[in-house]
C-alpha cells in the first residue's frame, strides 16, 4: 500500500491555473498534490551573445525553491552567493525540455525566460515545473501572436514530465516525498504529447533495477504524461 493510498498508476490531484501573474506574458500555477510551483514566462528582445545574428530564438529557464517550501527553512541561494549543483541541473533540464517543443527559427531573435519558483515541495518539483512551464510558454506565444509578433506556428508539441519509481517492490507513478525518500528506484520521464522521449533520468537508490522493471516504469510514465497532456490541452483551450 502506498502512503497516499493511491493505486500504483494513479496521479496525485493535478491543477493547472493560468494567468496568475499580472505582468508576465505567460504564467501557470501548477499543483501536483502538495507540490506547488509558480511558473512565469517572460519575453525578452535579447539573446545569448553566441546566438546573435543566427536568425533564431532561445528558451531558457531558472528554478528555485522558496525558503519554506520544505519542512524546515532552506537558505536562499542568493544569500549563499551561488546556486547549488541540483538547481543548475534542474533548470538546464527544464530549458532543454522546452526547446524541443519550439520552432526556434519561427520564434525569431528573441528569448523567452521561464522562471519556476517552488512554493511548496512534496516530491516531483522538477517534473511539475516542466509540465506547468509548457502552459506558461504556450500563453507567452499566444500573447505574441495577438500582437502580430509571430506569423507561423511556433509550438510544435506538448511537453510534460512525471516521476516514477519502485516502492516496496512495486512500480508506481508520481512519487510524493514519502515514497521518493524510501524508493528502491526513482526516475523522471520527460515526453512529448505523442509519446516521444525527451529525457529519462533513472537511479537505483538501493537495489539495481531490471530491464523489465524499467519498462514497467516507462509504461506508467506514458500513462501519466498522456493524462498531463490532456490537462494541458484543456488548460490552454
Amino acid at each position: 500500500m502506498r502512503p497516499s493510498r493511491r493505486a500504483p498508476d494513479e496521479l496525485r490531484a493535478v491543477s493547472l491555473e493560468r494567468g496568475v501573474v499580472k505582468y508576465a506574458e505567460g504564467s501557470c500555477l501548477v499543483k501536483l498534490g502538495d507540490t506547488h510551483v509558480l511558473v512565469t514566462a517572460t519575453l525578452e528582445d535579447r539573446l545569448p551573445p553566441w546566438l546573435k545574428g543566427q536568425g533564431r530564438g532561445w528558451i531558457t529557464a531558472e528554478y528555485g525553491m522558496l525558503p519554506r517550501a520544505t519542512l524546515e527553512r532552506t537558505r536562499r541561494e542568493a544569500s549563499a552567493g551561488k546556486q547549488t549543483g541540483r538547481t543548475v541541473e534542474i533548470q538546464r533540464l527544464i530549458g532543454r525540455s522546452l526547446r524541443t517543443a519550439i520552432d526556434l527559427e519561427a520564434l525569431g531573435e528573441r528569448q523567452i525566460t521561464v522562471d519556476c519558483d517552488v512554493l511548496q515541495a512534496d516530491g516531483g518539483t522538477r517534473t511539475a515545473s516542466i509540465t506547468g512551464a509548457w502552459v506558461a510558454l504556450a500563453d507567452c506565444i499566444k500573447w505574441m501572436k495577438s500582437r502580430n509578433m509571430i506569423k507561423t506556428e511556433v509550438l510544435r508539441a506538448n511537453v510534460a514530465a512525471i516521476s516514477c519509481g519502485i516502492y516496496n517492490g512495486t512500480p508506481v507513478l508520481d512519487l510524493d516525498y514519502a515514497e521518493d525518500s524510501e524508493a528502491e528506484t526513482d526516475a523522471n520521464f520527460v515526453m512529448t504529447g505523442d509519446g516521444r522521449i525527451i529525457e529519462v533520468q533513472g537511479t537505483a537508490e538501493k537495489t539495481p533495477f531490471t530491464e523489465a522493471e524499467f519498462l514497467a516504469l516507462m509504461a506508467l510514465a506514458r500513462k501519466g504524461v498522456a493524462r498531463l497532456v490532456d490537462l494541458q490541452k484543456m488548460a490552454v483551450a
